[in-house]
């Protein structure tokens, strides 16, 4: 049996790489399964979802092997599997579903009734989400294989395209899904907050989906220096200039159709004193306000329920000073939640094949080896304008 290692959470600030059991076809409490592969993992990402837990904001145990975002070959089929083979090249939505309870059915995989005893949904190497072990490491189990995984029609081709299709396990569909829920179409003017992959991942998403103008507004002058390299608009939420001035000296109105929030509970205030400090409600409350009237915002960015390195007591239980009368009186709509990645991944990846998003570049992937994974994570809470892929196996670098 092949050895196995992972990057493991050890303590707040601090990952290590280690030797890590190899999978088997069972669940995280010991039931056997035979709906589940084993995979070979050609990459796996760092996510900001993963920053909150090393940076302590979460009740995350040590010892958890991290790792949602994973793409990889099948090397083991168990005996229920019916649609995969070995060899097969597949995406793993970040939604760990069954397929077969209520949610699941009706596409809200994010909050699968089955894979999480605690509450709904599951994920794969995150806190309170089932205990499912996480995919930074040399090899992975997916249970409900034939359910969850999105296979790659042509492995060659795919291959080709691996630095772009590693996206679709999470980022580039939870950025759709940002702008999809928030409304834009062709012709829209769109504000997404968070110039970091997931925000700029709801801004190509936004480009893709016809809108005619697209900012992305952050307090980090590297990530924005992207942003605009890449073909957004931005605004420097670190200057005192209002959000909504920014937006008027660009739109010449200081509205939008609509607003994505791709920054979450660790959002950072407005201005240049602001920005040195935390405040968890500013970026929905400024989307309330640069947001039209009948407007809808989607909100991908991740709120959490407990949140212990928060700077006051109402923030540690995940409660927070929302605006609500603004945006009920502006007739907002509001889409919060886990992005049901199956909803979106097969037509994205087509988006991907047929070269209508080049989301690598977009968000810039950058490759490292598992080894360097410490370091990856230290730079991207730095940060680096950096998407960071890790190759555990050095295939991507081959390709």
């Amino acid at each position: 049996m092949p050895e196995n290692r992972g990057v493991v959470y050890i303590e707040q600030g601090r990952v290590e790489v280690q030797g890590i059991p190899f999978p088997k076809l069972q669940t995280p409490n010991g039931r056997k399964i035979g709906h589940g592969v084993i995979l070979r993992v050609v990459s796996t990402n760092i996510c900001g979802s993963d920053q909150h837990m090393v940076r302590g904001r979460t009740t995350a145990p040590a010892g958890l092997v991290l790792g949602h975002e994973i793409t990889g070959e099948v090397i083991e089929v168990g005996s229920d599997v019916e649609t995969l083979r070995v060899g097969d090249l597949v995406s793993v939505p970040f939604n760990v579903a069954c397929g077969r309870c209520r949610t699941c059915k009706e596409q809200h995989t994010g909050v699968c009734l089955s894979v999480n005893p605690s509450r709904a949904g599951g994920a794969y190497g995150y806190v309170d989400m089932g205990g499912w072990i996480g995919g930074q490491a040399e090899y992975v189990m997916v249970p409900y294989a034939d359910f969850n995984l999105l296979r790659f029609p042509d492995k060659a081709q795919a291959m080709a395209k691996i630095r772009d299709l590693t996206c679709l396990s999470d980022i580039l569909p939870t950025g759709y899904h940002g702008a999809v829920t928030a409304g834009v179409g062709p012709g829209s003017t769109v504000y997404v907050a968070g110039a970091g992959p997931v925000g700029l991942a709801a801004a190509a998403s936004a480009r893709l989906l016809g809108a005619a103008v697209v900012i992305v507004g952050d307090v980090n002058p590297a990530r924005l220096e992207h942003a605009r390299n890449v073909g957004f608009q931005t605004v420097d939420l670190a200057l005192d200039a209002t959000l909504g001035e920014q937006i008027a000296q660009i739109l010449g109105t200081p509205e939008v159709d609509s607003a994505v929030d791709c920054v979450g509970f660790e959002a950072r205030g407005h201005g240049h004193a602001g920005a040195q400090h935390e405040a968890p409600a500013t970026v929905l409350n400024s989307l309330m306000e640069v947001t039209r009237a009948a407007g809808s915002i989607g909100i991908p960015g991740l709120y959490v329920t407990d949140d212990p390195g928060a700077a006051d007591a109402a923030a540690k239980r995940g409660s927070l000073s929302i605006r609500f009368g603004l945006g009920w009186a502006k007739s907002h709509s509001f889409h919060t939640g886990q992005t049901p990645v199956m909803k979106y991944n097969r037509q994205l990846m087509q988006a991907i094949l047929w070269d209508r998003i080049n989301i690598a570049d977009i968000v810039g992937v950058q490759l490292i080896t598992l080894d360097q994974a410490p370091e990856g994570y230290a730079a991207f809470d730095a940060g680096a304008p950096k998407k960071y892929v890790i190759d555990p196996h050095q295939l991507l670098k081959a390709a």
